[in-house]
């Protein structure tokens, strides 16, 4: 595992649980610290217990045969050497960020035949201290690739395989086809949230319930639908209102990474979030006003407060 935050701290503690052989490498001294020494502690949506596995924040002399890239998107260009140390041609990489954009840059960069690419869906996760991961919810993980293998390819054989190995590690996993639909579906709910949690400090279940913030969230989500409707990505649904709604009541006290990376003082991933919305409408010649203005007012409460 390179990068053992919040989310990745969760699929390490249950490929461990499962028997896997985890290793996680880290550059946060602390929780990887305090991992060595107590081992992580999980609470909340998968159960509270205490998982021991190997933690470091330099890269060990050793391989992986599957390697899950959980980094942040604006950390994903640090962690390429760490990348191309642990993998052989026959390691299987999966890459999970959130956001559009990050993952695309990766599979370009690397260039590795046996790259996948993971959505998590519908989870939460934060940490309250290192050593200490507080899981909020579980959904899915979606895995696949940008551009599919035919079903009787190798590169398809493996992408069900690996999806087996993560639903006997306890997820509930789907092979997709074209992963855009599944990033796409994350993205829409994403907006809805991410900026304006993080503007207004509330978590999900508020923003759902509060009369004027609930209209911008809205059409935050809206606005992503329809650029991926003009792009022709097959979304699942029809009703991106409800589909938000759904999202947010799941989780309702879930606070969104981009409001967890405010409150620490992190650079937060809003421009892979909201910030790609604008980014994708240009392609199909249109444009993304709400999206826009929240990425802004973000970025613009980062600098006042952390530059």
């Amino acid at each position: 595992m390179v990068g053992c935050g919040a989310m990745g701290s969760i699929y390490a503690a249950l490929f461990a649980e499962s028997g896997h052989n985890v290793f996680v490498v880290d550059t946060n001294i602390a929780h990887v610290e305090a991992i060595k020494r107590s081992g992580l502690k999980i609470t909340g949506a998968s159960g509270e217990r205490v998982i021991k596995f190997q933690a470091y924040t330099a890269v060990p002399p050793r391989k992986a045969e599957l390697l899950v890239v959980a980094v942040k998107a604006m950390h994903l260009a640090s962690a390429i050497p760490a990348i191309r140390a642990l993998i052989t041609p026959e390691t299987m990489l999966v890459t999970i960020q959130n956001g559009l954009g990050a993952a695309e840059e990766l599979v370009r960069t690397i260039k590795h035949r046996k790259i996948f690419v993971g959505v998590a869906q519908g989870f939460g996760a934060s940490m309250p201290k290192p050593g200490l991961i507080h899981h909020s919810d579980m959904k899915a993980i979606r895995i696949g690739r940008f551009q599919p293998a035919p079903e009787g390819n190798r590169l398809g054989h493996l992408l069900k395989d690996l999806t087996s190995i993560w639903q006997n590690a306890g997820f509930e996993t789907y092979t997709e086809r074209d992963i855009r639909v599944a990033q796409w579906e994350k993205l829409i709910c994403n907006v809805a949230y991410s900026a304006l949690c993080a503007l207004t400090g509330m978590t999900l279940g508020e923003v759902l319930r509060n009369e004027y913030i609930s209209k911008i969230s809205r059409a935050a989500a809206v606005e992503a639908w329809e650029i991926a409707r003009d792009q022709n990505i097959p979304l699942s649904f029809d009703d991106p209102v409800k589909e938000v709604r759904n999202f947010g009541e799941r989780m309702p006290n879930a606070k969104p990474s981009v409001l967890l990376d405010i409150e620490a003082g992190r650079p937060s991933e809003i421009d892979v979030i909201n910030g790609a919305v604008p980014i994708e409408a240009e392609k199909v010649g249109s444009s993304a006003p709400v999206n826009s203005t929240l990425t802004n007012l973000v970025k613009s409460l980062e600098r006042t407060r952390y530059e």
